[in-house]
C-alpha cells in the first residue's frame, strides 16, 4: 500500500494520501513561520520595552575629552619628548664634565695641603733664621765692642 493509493474520507469527501501529505507539510511550514514571527515579535516588544539611556551626557563627555586632548596638544608631545631626550643627553655630558672637574679639584686640594705644609715649614725655618741672624748680630756687636775695648786698652789716650 503506497501513499498514492491511500485515501482518507472526511465528511463524505475523499482525499488521496499524497494530497494529505502535501497539505500537512504546508500546514506545518506555515505554523512554524507563524510561531517564528510570534517569537520575533515578542523579542522586539521586550527590546522596545527596555529604556534606552540618554546619550546626550555621553556625547558631552566625548566632546569634553576631545577638548582636553586639543588643549593638552597631544600631537606636539612627540617633539617635546625628543627635546627632552636631547636635554637629558646634554645633562649627562655636563655631569661627566663636572665629575672630571671634581676629581681635578680633589687633586688640587691635596696639592694645596702639601703646599701649606711646605709653607709652614718654610715659615718655621724663616723664624729660626731670623733668630740666628739676631744672635749673629749680637755676637758681632759683642766682638766689635771687645775689639773697641782692646783698642782702648791698647791706646787709652786716643
Amino acid at each position: 500500500m503506497s501513499l498514492a493509493d491511500t485515501e482518507l474520507t472526511i465528511g463524505g469527501v475523499k482525499f488521496k494520501g499524497i494530497y494529505v501529505a502535501i497539505v500537512l507539510s504546508l500546514a506545518t511550514t506555515i505554523g512554524g513561520g507563524v510561531w517564528t514571527a510570534s517569537s520575533l515579535y515578542s523579542r522586539l516588544e521586550t527590546v522596545e520595552s527596555r529604556k534606552i539611556p540618554d546619550i546626550v551626557p555621553l556625547e558631552k563627555s566625548v566632546q569634553l575629552m576631545k577638548q582636553n586632548l586639543e588643549d593638552n596638544d597631544v600631537s606636539s608631545l612627540k617633539s617635546k619628548l625628543a627635546e627632552l631626550g636631547v636635554n637629558l643627553k646634554t645633562i649627562a655630558t655636563q655631569q661627566e664634565k663636572l665629575l672630571a672637574i671634581d676629581s681635578r679639584v680633589t687633586e688640587l686640594d691635596k696639592e694645596i695641603k702639601g703646599m701649606k705644609a711646605t709653607v709652614t715649614k718654610a715659615e718655621l725655618l724663616s723664624e729660626e733664621a731670623k733668630k740666628l741672624d739676631t744672635k749673629l748680630k749680637n755676637i758681632n756687636r759683642e766682638i766689635q765692642e771687645l775689639w773697641d775695648g782692646m783698642d782702648y786698652l791698647a791706646n787709652p789716650l786716643k
